[in-house]
């Protein structure tokens, strides 16, 4: 299957539609964009998996979701500065053959993250 994401807003008990985010190759403190996206109505990628199994290389990888304005858009009064502005997530692969599910579960206070099937 690749690399794929999930995101649930857990302070509104659902998928985070609408949810800015970007997809990074990483090298050391070099970032690369891969591709920017906006959550489905599932808090899922439209297009997808973010990278197939074909696709997918062995490396270091950074996601980053857009918290504040996803929230700030869902007309949740946030303090200035907010908590949680945006959450970056470095991960790597390993075994590009398997499949890496990086799924989010994110409120303006807090988030949880794991390595998912």
């Amino acid at each position: 299957m690749g690399l794929s994401t999930h995101v649930l807003d857990t302070m509104h008990g659902g998928p985070a539609a609408g949810m800015v985010a970007a997809l990074y190759t990483t090298h050391g403190e070099v970032a690369t964009l891969v591709k920017r996206f906006t959550l489905d109505a599932d808090g899922r990628s439209p297009d997808g998996p973010l990278f197939d199994t074909a696709s997918l290389k062995a490396g270091t990888y950074r996601l980053v979701f857009d918290v504040a304005g996803y929230f700030k858009a869902r007309g949740v009064a946030l303090p200035e500065p907010n908590f949680l502005n945006k959450v970056s997530l470095d991960f790597g692969i390993a075994q590009p053959e398997q499949n890496y599910h990086v799924p989010l579960l994110v409120s303006p206070w807090s988030y949880s993250t794991y390595r998912g099937s």
